[in-house]
């Protein structure tokens, strides 16, 4: 790898961290990244989960007073979260690579229009406490299947698998935007971590790819509580859903023609 692939990775992992403070959109920046620079979708996808550990580093090291106070539920749906890394990594590990080069532009177009129709995170929150006024909410075990449902989507592809987190989390548990996404930081960080580990062992990882990524997503997960609270979040994320959607389109075109 040159100095200036090694260069535009890291940056790449920079803005996917950055990006990923938002609602969990990493992979739709830091995947398409590592196809550019020359790897296939398989071992892309690996490469991308096994970066992703450090940007869960980033990001949960900076959330301690918000999670102050979870730990029994945190305990509680961790637990999903592993369990639902492990199915979707073996997923990924047991099924053809061909089957899943035909069905990764359709999980990015479903990641892309997920993020379109997601509602602000400040009104979801709204939505929580309304639904559940004056006290918190005992999680069910719907929570914890819903939990591990995403876990199995994070372990396998993950693109999004954090609006769709975050968005579950602001509806059922009636917790604010900040303690709900330092929950899911972490829950997803765990399930992200349990793949990791069965790619590393298992997959073919292309760690000269991972590297700069993986620093790159340090940074930008440290660095994005801060940063981007100043950006207009509503009008990135449309921009990013676009981006995903025409990249689904060119993904489609070539795998299907």
């Amino acid at each position: 790898m040159s100095v200036l692939e090694f260069a535009l990775l890291a940056l790449a992992g920079i803005g996917a961290g950055l990006i990923g403070s938002i609602a969990g959109l990493a992979s739709l920046i830091s995947y398409p990244a590592l196809l550019a620079s020359g790897l296939p979708p398989v071992t892309a996808n690996v490469t991308n989960t096994v970066a992703l550990v450090l940007n869960s580093v980033g990001s949960v090291s900076a959330s301690g007073p918000e999670l102050s106070g979870q730990r029994p539920r945190l305990v509680r749906l961790a637990v999903a979260g592993v369990l639902g890394g492990m199915a979707g990594a073996a997923l990924l590990l047991l099924t053809p690579s061909s089957a899943f080069e035909r069905i990764v532009p359709f999980l990015i177009a479903g990641a892309s229009l997920a993020i379109l129709v997601q509602r602000p995170p400040r009104q979801l929150a709204a939505e929580g406490a309304a639904a559940h006024p004056g006290h918190r909410r005992h999680d069910s075990w719907s929570t914890v299947l819903g939990t591990f449902a995403i876990s199995i989507y994070g372990g396998y592809f993950g693109a999004a698998a954090g609006v769709l987190m975050l968005a579950m989390y602001l509806l059922v548990t009636g917790e604010g935007v900040p303690r709900s996404n330092a929950l899911k930081n972490v829950v997803l960080g765990v399930a992200n971590s349990v793949a990791a580990l069965g790619y590393a062992l298992f997959a073919d990882v292309a760690w000269m790819a991972a590297l700069p990524l993986a620093l790159g997503f340090l940074l930008g997960g440290r660095l994005g509580p801060s940063i981007v609270r100043r950006v207009p979040q509503t009008a990135l994320r449309r921009v990013i859903a676009v981006l995903g959607l025409g990249l689904a389109v060119h993904l489609g075109i070539d795998t299907f023609s």
